[in-house]
């Protein structure tokens, strides 16, 4: 039933997005660019039914090495992130809707998250992407209750900390305690022997 409700108000999402894509001219129906928001009354509905965790800002100050200094907004709602005041440790995963190994792993994640939270954050971030609709549909497909942070405008796409992204979904960034991005790694992990492993390589944190 839960599932049922969230599709619904997602695909109310949708035709209101598709209302706001769109305008009368003399010459017919334009379609513009969309203006993609990524928090809506609608969106926030579908969060919060579905369990999603509101991201939580830092508390820190840009450090050298560190994640940029880019404020963006949380998927569904939420108050926005300015990453460079992250700090770890923290495992922050990039995924996309449509990504179907992202789909595959994310319930590993969940696992991960519910187990392991209190010792290593986990944060989403919904990578380069124009479908907040598609992403929350996609991550209550997965029973994903962690934080994502929406990139709907690609502002990551140039950032080193975010390298390993531009080479394909899922993907990984590793952040220590004083907020230094400390690793990159490849996605697609099938079990949650795989996320341990991950953090002991790229954190030192045996789980």
């Amino acid at each position: 039933m839960r599932k049922a409700f969230v599709a619904l108000l997602l695909a109310a999402c949708v035709a209101v997005g598709a209302l706001a894509w769109s305008s009368m001219s003399p010459d017919g129906i334009v379609v513009r660019p969309p203006d993609v928001e990524v928090d809506t009354p609608a969106l926030r509905a579908a969060k919060a039914e579905m369990g999603m965790e509101d991201c939580t800002p830092g508390t820190g100050e840009a450090v050298e090495g560190g994640l940029p200094e880019v404020t963006l907004p949380c998927l569904g709602g939420g108050p926005d992130v300015d990453l460079s005041s992250l700090r770890g440790p923290m495992v922050i995963n990039l995924w996309q809707a449509g990504c179907v190994p992202c789909e595959k792993e994310m319930p590993v994640l969940e696992e991960f998250h519910q187990q392991y939270a209190d010792r290593v954050a986990l944060v989403g971030v919904d990578f380069n992407d124009v479908h907040p609709v598609s992403a929350l549909e996609l991550a209550a497909r997965t029973g994903a209750t962690y934080p994502s942070i929406a990139d709907p405008g690609g502002d990551l796409m140039t950032e080193d900390a975010f390298a390993i992204g531009r080479r394909g979904l899922p993907a990984f960034v590793f952040v220590d305690a004083d907020g230094v991005v400390v690793g990159q790694d490849s996605g697609g992990v099938d079990s949650l022997a795989e996320v341990e492993d991950l953090v002991a390589e790229h954190l030192g944190i045996a789980l």
